[in-house]
C-alpha cells in the first residue's frame, strides 16, 4: 500500500492508462460482440472478467473523481474528492468486495422543476459511484447490442442531434409533415416509478453484479414506493432506465412499401411519436399506457399532447414547427433561449470581476450553446445574439475606460464564432455502436462533433490523442492543447488535441507513459 502523498501522486499519474483503455475497451467489444451472436453465456462470462479486470477499476476511479461533470458532489459521507492513496486504498476495496458491493445511503439534494415543484436528487458516495461506474462498464455494451436504433439519451455514440435529424427526416416537406401531428409523450415521474422487478429481470448480468444492482436499487427507495425507482444522481441510473424502456420505440409503426417504419424518437424519458393523418392516437397511448403500466409507471395526461406539425413543439430545447408553405424549421426553444441569456446576462453584470474574466467566463457558455444548436436555423438579431452581444459590449467598455479596441477584441474572445449548417448533422448508422470495434468510423465520426483548430488537431494526428496515442472517440471530450503554455500562439506546431484526462496530465506537468 503506498503511503506518502507525492509517491502516491507519482504512480497514479505514471499508470499506464493507454494499456487500462485498451484492455477494458477489448472485453467491452467481445462482450457487445457476444450478445449479438447470441452467446448469453460467454457475455457473463466477459463480464466477470470486467468486474475482476483491475483496468476497469482503476478507470472507474477516475472517471467518478476526476472526470465526470459531478466529481466534486459529495455524498452522505460528506467526501467531495479522494487523494492519491485514498483512490489506491478504494481499488483495493473494489477488488476484494466488487462481487458482493454493499451501497451506503444517498445524500438528499433537492433540484427545482420549472413548474415550481422540486425532484429529489439521490447522491452515492464517491466509493458507490466508482462500483456503479464498474458495473457500467460491464453492463453497457451487454445492452447496446439489444438497445432500439431510435433509443438517443444516454448512450455512447448518440446524441440530442441524432434526434434533431429524425425529426426533420420525418417532418420536412418530402415527407407530408404539413399533414402530420406529433404525440409529445411524458412519462409521469418515470425515474421515481419504474419497477425495480422489471430492470432486474432485463439485466444481462452474472450474479455479483445483479447483486449489487439490487442494493444499488434498495438503497434510494421510497418508503411509500419500495418497489419503484432509480436515485437520480447515480452512475448507471440512466442506463438503467434505458433498459426499462426499451422496446415503446416499436409501440407505433407500419409498413410503408417493403419497410417498417417506426416514427418514434426516445430520448432517455421524453419522447416524440410522429403520426400520419390515418393514424388512432388514443389508440397508440392506450398501447404506450399498458407497455409502461408493467414497468411499474404511467403516462402524464397533464403533460402529454397531441400537437399538429404546423402548430410546432418543443423537444430537447428546440422548438419544430413545419411551416405553412410545407417547410421544416427548427430553433432553439423559448425557454432554452431564455436561460442562456439569463446566464450571459449573470456573467455580464456581476460586479466582482473584471472585463477580462468575463470574457473568460462566457467564452465556453456562448460557444456551447452555439455548438448545441448549430444544426437549427439561427439567422436574425435573436440567435446571432446581436442584442446580447451589444448589452457586453457597452458594459465592457465601460470596464475598460472607453478603450475600444481592447473591449473588441474582449468580446470576440466573450463571443467566439461556430459555423452553421441547417439540418446538416449526419446521424449514426443504424444500429451501430462504438463498441462494434468500427473504429475508423467512429473515431471520424468524433471529429465532427469538433470545430476550428480543435478538428484541424485530430486530422493532423489521425483521429490518435497527441498524448497516449489512442484514437478520440465520443468516449471521452477532447481538448486542444497549447504545448508552450502560450495561449496566444495558435501556430499549427504548437496545437494538439488531446484527451480531456491526458489534457489534465499535462498542467500536471507529467505525460502519460504509454
Amino acid at each position: 500500500m503506498i503511503r506518502h502523498s507525492h509517491e502516491a501522486s507519482e504512480s497514479w499519474k505514471n499508470l499506464n492508462w493507454k494499456k487500462f483503455r485498451k484492455d477494458l475497451f477489448r472485453l467491452q467489444c467481445r462482450v457487445f460482440k457476444a450478445i449479438r451472436a447470441g452467446d448469453k453465456r460467454k457475455a457473463l462470462s466477459l463480464q466477470k472478467l470486467i468486474l475482476k479486470s483491475k483496468a476497469a477499476r482503476i478507470l472507474a476511479i477516475r472517471q467518478v473523481s476526476q472526470l465526470n461533470a459531478g466529481k466534486k458532489t459529495a455524498g452522505i459521507d460528506g467526501k467531495k474528492a479522494l487523494k492519491f492513496e485514498e483512490r489506491f486504498e478504494l481499488e483495493e476495496l473494489l477488488k476484494t468486495s466488487g462481487n458482493n458491493w454493499h451501497h451506503q445511503g444517498l445524500r438528499s439534494v433537492p433540484i427545482p422543476k420549472k413548474d415550481g415543484s422540486t425532484r429529489m436528487l439521490k447522491i452515492p458516495t464517491i466509493a458507490d459511484r466508482a462500483w456503479q461506474c464498474l458495473a457500467k462498464y460491464a453492463l453497457e455494451p451487454a445492452h447496446e447490442a439489444t438497445f432500439h436504433a431510435k433509443s438517443y439519451g444516454f448512450r455512447p455514440g448518440r446524441s440530442a442531434h441524432d434526434a434533431q435529424k429524425i425529426l426533420f427526416q420525418n417532418l420536412s416537406s418530402t415527407k407530408n409533415g404539413i399533414n402530420k401531428r406529433v404525440i409529445e409523450l411524458d412519462i409521469e415521474k418515470c425515474f421515481d416509478r419504474i419497477n425495480h422487478t422489471t430492470i432486474m429481470e432485463n439485466l444481462i448480468a452474472p450474479s455479483g453484479i445483479k447483486l449489487g444492482i439490487f442494493r444499488c436499487l434498495k438503497a434510494g427507495i421510497n418508503p411509500e414506493f419500495p418497489e419503484q425507482g432509480t436515485p437520480q444522481g447515480g452512475v448507471v441510473s440512466p442506463l438503467l432506465a434505458n433498459i426499462a424502456l426499451n422496446g415503446i420505440e416499436s409501440i407505433h409503426s407500419y409498413k410503408d412499401t417493403s419497410k417498417i417504419v417506426e416514427p418514434s424518437i426516445r430520448y432517455a424519458d421524453d419522447m416524440v411519436i410522429m403520426l400520419r393523418p390515418e393514424d388512432d392516437a388514443n389508440a397508440i397511448l392506450d398501447k404506450i399506457n399498458e407497455f409502461l403500466a408493467d414497468r411499474g409507471m404511467k403516462i402524464s395526461e397533464k403533460k402529454t399532447k397531441i400537437t399538429a406539425a404546423t402548430d410546432g413543439f418543443d423537444f430537447l430545447g428546440w422548438h419544430f414547427k413545419v411551416q405553412s408553405n410545407g417547410k421544416f424549421k427548427c430553433t432553439p426553444s423559448v425557454d432554452n433561449y431564455k436561460k442562456f441569456r439569463q446566464k450571459v446576462k449573470t456573467i455580464v453584470n456581476c460586479s466582482n470581476i473584471g472585463a477580462t474574466e468575463k470574457a473568460n467566463k462566457l467564452a465556453p457558455v456562448v460557444r456551447g450553446w452555439r455548438n448545441y444548436h448549430k444544426f437549427c436555423k439561427m439567422d436574425g438579431s435573436r440567435f446571432s445574439l446581436w442584442h446580447t452581444n451589444h448589452r457586453a459590449w457597452k458594459v465592457f467598455n465601460k470596464e475598460t475606460k472607453n478603450d475600444k479596441q481592447s473591449t473588441t477584441n474582449l468580446i470576440k474572445k466573450a463571443f467566439p464564432s461556430v459555423s452553421y449548417s441547417e439540418n446538416k448533422h449526419v446521424n449514426v448508422k443504424g444500429e451501430k455502436s462504438p463498441f462494434d470495434g468500427d473504429m475508423a468510423y467512429w473515431s471520424n465520426r468524433n471529429n465532427k462533433l469538433y470545430d476550428g483548430e480543435t478538428s484541424k488537431a485530430l486530422k493532423r494526428q489521425n483521429q490518435t490523442c497527441g498524448n497516449c496515442g489512442l484514437k478520440c472517440t465520443s468516449e471521452e471530450p477532447v481538448h486542444l492543447h497549447h504545448i508552450d503554455g502560450n495561449h496566444s500562439n495558435w501556430k499549427i506546431k504548437n496545437l494538439e488535441a488531446l484527451h480531456k484526462s491526458c489534457h489534465d496530465y499535462q498542467h500536471m506537468g507529467k505525460r502519460v507513459i504509454p
